[in-house]
């Protein structure tokens, strides 16, 4: 769906990119994460076909950028950090507006942004005037906005910023509906909690360079040296704990709460076997579950001393 090789742009001696290679598939979600001027707005512009790369190349549905900019344009919804609305303008009528743009006519044209303004929960504000909006409410009549078209990927420059803690709650659940529905995302924020649930790919970005892209869960396990196991048994605590601290496996054992946390050995990936020892010693298992590192834990650790690039 989004592929990009090579990806560059300078202005005048100075990278605002350099050298960023994307691969996305159908229904990805991918987390674009980086501090304010990292390059994220301008990697995702590029493959909006808004600002043309000094070199390198994108493709979007294997069109590429330079040859076929229309047709992206055509499949590609882009939502900006910050956005006008019409002050005269009711929400109904703004939807309206950019539906005639995107050339949806007669009753189609009414019946679209009806279901759009459904798709993000915001029907219940069609006759108010978009001005009067708060941020959360204008962030989701930009994304219904963008949605009118129906376009199979969509570029969202950080749409949870400057959001409260229930419009973020509220976005973060749309846009994992929109993934399910088999979009292909790219969203960008610096908040990285944020993204940690919704979504299966995440890039890191700094000065224009990536320095991390590949799955959430591959990332999680590049900053996990051992993995760390939560084990609850229906009695005999201790003696589970025993029965583990034995096992060759095994690290390390502590009791928290009467739940048992197992440290593995180095290089220890496969823990099935452990779960198997458990039950044939006896023990009713109530939990057995792998710790899992949260997306904040791991950019802290993965980008320790970018900073002090040159």
């Amino acid at each position: 769906m989004i592929r990009t090789v090579d990806l560059t742009k300078k202005y005048g001696d100075m990278f605002a990119i350099r050298s960023i290679e994307l691969d996305l598939d159908e229904g990805d979600l991918f987390g674009f994460i980086g501090p304010n001027g990292a390059g994220k707005t301008t990697t995702m512009r590029i493959i909006a076909t808004l600002l043309n790369p000094t070199w390198g190349e994108a493709y979007v549905c294997d069109y590429s950028i330079y040859t076929k900019p229309k047709e992206i344009r055509r499949l590609v919804g882009y939502m900006p950090d910050f956005f006008g609305v019409y002050d005269d303008m009711k929400v109904i009528e703004y939807l309206e507006f950019f539906a005639a743009a995107y050339r949806i006519n007669g009753p189609a044209r009414r019946e679209r942004c009806n279901e759009m303004l459904e798709v993000v929960d915001l029907d219940f504000k069609r006759d108010a005037f978009a001005n009067t909006l708060s941020r959360g409410q204008t962030q989701r009549l930009g994304l219904a906005r963008v949605l009118l078209h129906d376009p199979q990927v969509l570029l969202l420059d950080e749409p949870l910023s400057g959001l409260d803690p229930r419009a973020r709650i509220e976005m973060r659940n749309l846009l994992r509906r929109l993934g399910q529905m088999g979009k292909t995302i790219i969203v960008s924020s610096h908040i990285l909690p944020e993204l940690a649930d919704i979504c299966n790919k995440v890039g890191i970005i700094d000065r224009g360079m990536m320095d991390v892209n590949a799955e959430v869960a591959d990332v999680m396990r590049q900053v996990r040296e051992r993995i760390v196991l939560h084990v609850e048994v229906a009695s005999d605590t201790e003696g589970a704990a025993k029965l583990m601290s034995d096992d060759e496996m095994v690290d390390s054992v502590d009791i928290d709460d009467a739940k048992i946390v197992a440290t593995l050995g180095e290089g220890v990936d496969d823990f099935a076997p452990l779960a198997t020892r458990i039950v044939e010693a006896g023990f009713q298992l109530r939990l057995f579950s792998e710790e899992e590192v949260d997306l904040e834990a791991a950019f802290m650790a993965l980008t320790k001393g970018m900073g002090a690039k040159t």
